[in-house]
């Protein structure tokens, strides 16, 4: 199986998917209620949206050290909406077969983002 070429980080394949998963934890914070906005819907659509950010950012970085950092945040920030998302379901806020998809979704993104941790340190090791 080819690789892909890289050329850009809106090319990597775990940016597409934190952003789809930024895009519907957007659409899904919608049907929240108003007394909501400032409160989990502030919180899930600015962890969401920081992951995606966070992969970009890094991948413009000189050095593979700092990548990595920015890659882990991005790890942090999945969590931080993980635990949003299960908060919601938990106060009713969310349906659990609304919340069930996006926790999906992030344990895809989560995996992906651990891979591409391990492949750029691998790649970075000294023999």
């Amino acid at each position: 199986m080819s690789e892909a070429v890289v050329n850009s980080y809106r090319d990597l394949r775990v940016w597409k998917e934190a952003m789809e998963l930024a895009a519907e934890c957007y659409r899904t914070t919608r049907s929240f209620p108003r007394e909501e906005m400032f409160g989990l819907v502030s919180q899930v659509r600015r962890a969401s949206s920081s992951i995606p950010a966070n992969i970009a950012e890094g991948y413009g970085r000189e050095s593979s050290g700092s990548y990595v950092q920015f890659l882990k945040n991005a790890q942090g920030s999945l969590k931080e909406l993980e635990t949003h998302l299960l908060l919601a379901a938990k106060v009713d806020l969310l349906a659990n077969d609304a919340a069930a998809p996006l926790l999906a979704q992030t344990e895809a993104v989560g995996k992906m983002l651990h891979g591409l941790i391990r492949s750029i340190q691998h790649s970075t090791a000294t023999p």
